[in-house]
């Protein structure tokens, strides 16, 4: 992508996640220009749509997190305006961002990810927690994984081990969504695959292993300097990190995503991967797991976005 063209990177917001999106979106802008390309960074407020009209860019990096980048309402809105930008569709990205969704294609087609229920807190109150909590337990056992059904950042996500921490669990998880994933919790290595598509199919960059020190990668391990430690590449045995890295694939063509994405999984201690979730606007900030990989594939975190942001403008507005 030439100098003559104009990027846009969106960042900030009004979800939880608006700090991470601005480190996100300063990130992506410094390294754009680093690689020679014109590129602004601004909001998505009340002042986008008129400055879109009055100087369209010729393509637009999302870098806003939780809702507003990823459940493809600003896709849907850009695509009104005739920008193109990086990443998938409005329909897939809506797909993507509902994990019970996304976890039901994966199973449809044999991809593993753990066991798992939707509780919408409508239906919770209503069926008598008590009940429903104990069906829960019995059902899938214990440990359990309990996070919103909509959002990202580990925010309002926990580990419960006793039956007796459930409750608290699901009442954290409904102050950021109003349907809780409680899913079977499966020990094993946190691995995030990357994966990014310059036209000539998705290819997987090197997995990186993740080792909160807590022992959960919630809010405070991923963007708290010296919380967490990142390994890139990850220590598997080539035989597992080729595995990791074809579930990694099967899982975003899955989902029909381009461009890029990320992919979070655990490997047990047998070495079998299971997803967790599919991120289509992976964090950019200095402890974000796509740059680690991005670094570890011994490629230019400046020339690849370049390169990204080339191809949407090529293959224009929807």
């Amino acid at each position: 992508m030439g100098t003559d063209h104009h990027v846009l990177v969106l960042a900030g917001g009004l979800s939880y996640e608006r700090d991470v999106s601005l480190r996100s979106g300063r990130r992506v802008v410094d390294a754009l220009r680093g690689a020679g390309v014109d590129t602004d960074l601004r909001d998505a407020d009340a002042t986008l749509l008129p400055h879109l009209a009055a100087d369209p860019p010729d393509a637009v990096v999302i870098a806003l997190h939780g809702a507003t980048g990823e459940d493809g309402s600003l896709r849907g809105v850009l695509d009104l305006c005739g920008v193109p930008y990086v990443g998938c569709d409005a329909q897939t990205s809506r797909l993507a961002w509902d994990k019970p969704s996304a976890k039901s294609v994966l199973r449809s087609l044999d991809i593993p990810t753990p066991d798992w229920v939707a509780l919408p807190h409508d239906r919770f109150s209503e069926l008598g927690a008590v009940a429903v909590l104990d069906r829960i337990v019995s059902r899938l056992g214990l440990p359990l994984m309990v996070k919103p059904a909509q959002g990202g950042s580990g925010l309002g996500a926990s580990v419960v081990r006793d039956a007796a921490a459930l409750p608290a669990a699901m009442v954290s998880c409904f102050a950021y969504d109003s349907t809780a994933l409680v899913e079977r919790y499966v020990a094993g290595t946190d691995i995030a695959v990357s994966i990014v598509d310059l036209g000539s199919g998705p290819q997987a960059l090197p997995p990186v292993e993740i080792v909160p020190v807590n022992g959960v990668y919630d809010y405070a391990a991923r963007y708290t300097a010296g919380l967490t430690t990142w390994h890139a590449p990850a220590r598997l045995p080539a035989d597992v990190s080729e595995a990791v890295s074809s579930v990694a694939l099967a899982a975003h063509r899955a989902l029909g995503l381009r461009d890029l994405s990320r992919v979070d999984l655990i490997v047990d201690p047998s070495g079998a991967p299971h997803v967790l979730e599919v991120n289509v606007s992976p964090g950019m900030t200095e402890t974000s797991l796509l740059p680690l990989a991005v670094q570890a594939g011994g490629l230019d975190f400046g020339k690849l976005l370049a390169g990204l942001v080339g191809q949407a403008a090529g293959r224009g507005a929807a």
